[in-house]
């Protein structure tokens, strides 16, 4: 399976942009499929999962701001952020976690300017 994430582009602090992951081919609503970042000079992090019948995880620091969801019609899964801070800059990656094994998408730049 591909992934192919898009949505990143630069914003002002406090403002909202949303990131969407469109997968080359359905994927099970049973499957996690995620949000991870990665700043400059930093690890890449986790930022929120989801899969259906659980509640969504977030980290701690997007908790509140960030909301995930999915469109299995479409087979894309969205990153509603809001209130958004300099330190959310980042490269943004989907992540599906399929039997087969764990698949990356090639991730968007989201840059916030103070």
């Amino acid at each position: 399976v591909q992934l192919q994430a898009s949505g990143g582009g630069l914003v002002q602090s406090g403002g909202s942009l949303r990131l969407s992951c469109t997968a080359s081919r359905t994927i099970h609503s049973s499957v996690i499929m995620g949000w991870y970042r990665q700043a400059p000079g930093k690890q890449r992090e986790f930022v929120a999962s989801m899969r259906s019948g659980r509640d969504p995880n977030y980290a701690d620091s997007v908790q509140g701001r960030f909301t995930i969801s999915r469109d299995n019609a479409k087979n894309t899964l969205y990153l509603q952020m809001n209130s958004l801070k300099p330190e959310d800059t980042a490269v943004y990656y989907c992540k599906a976690n399929l039997l087969s094994g764990d698949y990356w998408g090639q991730g968007t730049l989201v840059t916030v300017s103070s």
